[in-house]
């Protein structure tokens, strides 16, 4: 059976709970809702375990606070012999706007503590999903800022973006990363895609419209 581990990328405990910087966290709880699992406290981090059309899938999110997420992510890929091309690593981007996402296959940490440490211990040729949080803050305060919370605000415009990154899942154990992202980076401007939702569903609303005259 193929086997398939999704990291996201976040740090235990409560006060860190609905942070910028716990993002990654935030998606694979998503998952593992829609997924009806539950995570258990594992060596170096929660884990939960699902299959996807006969794949097996373990969630990570990992307990060694962010700065050492490789230890965990290199552990559990040993521990159920994982290939690297088969590790996704979701993690938050304050270079990105507020839902902005962009998955790639590989490439550079960008300034990221958890991607380094990771980059540290197995490289940087794995695929990874990174989730903008926006970057509104005075200079020198980056760490307030990850560190601080979403505003409601905020998560009425992630929570969408959260439901499209656990598609993102389910499309990457499925059809791989190549296919995965071609599909999905054009939709990786959250701007653009709620444009384009009020579209839909305006054209929805001239549609029923038309259709009531019609009767």
């Amino acid at each position: 059976m193929d086997k398939y581990l999704i990291c996201g990328l976040g740090n235990p405990g409560v006060e860190y709970a609905e942070t910028r910087h716990n993002t990654g966290y935030m998606v694979l709880d998503a998952f593992a809702k829609a997924s009806n699992i539950v995570f258990e406290d594992k060596r170096y981090g929660f884990v939960a375990e699902t299959s996807i059309k006969g794949r097996k899938v373990f969630l990570l999110k990992p307990t060694t606070y962010m700065n050492l997420s490789g230890n965990a992510v290199r552990y559990w890929m040993n521990k159920e012999n994982i290939d690297q091309k088969r590790l996704m690593v979701i993690s938050d981007d304050v270079a990105l706007p507020l839902g902005d996402f962009r998955l790639k296959a590989g490439g550079s940490n960008g300034g990221h503590n958890g991607l380094g440490h990771i980059q540290q211990l197995i490289g940087q040729d794995y695929p990874r999903l990174r989730i903008g949080i926006g970057n509104d803050y005075p200079q020198g305060r980056q760490v307030d800022w990850v560190l601080g919370k979403f505003s409601e605000a905020d998560k009425a415009l992630l929570s969408p973006r959260i439901d499209l990154a656990v598609e993102i899942i389910r499309s990457f154990v499925l059809a791989g990363i190549d296919i995965t992202m071609n599909q999905y980076n054009k939709l990786g401007k959250a701007s653009k895609a709620n444009k384009e939702k009020k579209s839909d569903t305006a054209a929805n609303n001239k549609e029923e419209i038309c259709q009531v005259k019609q009767e």
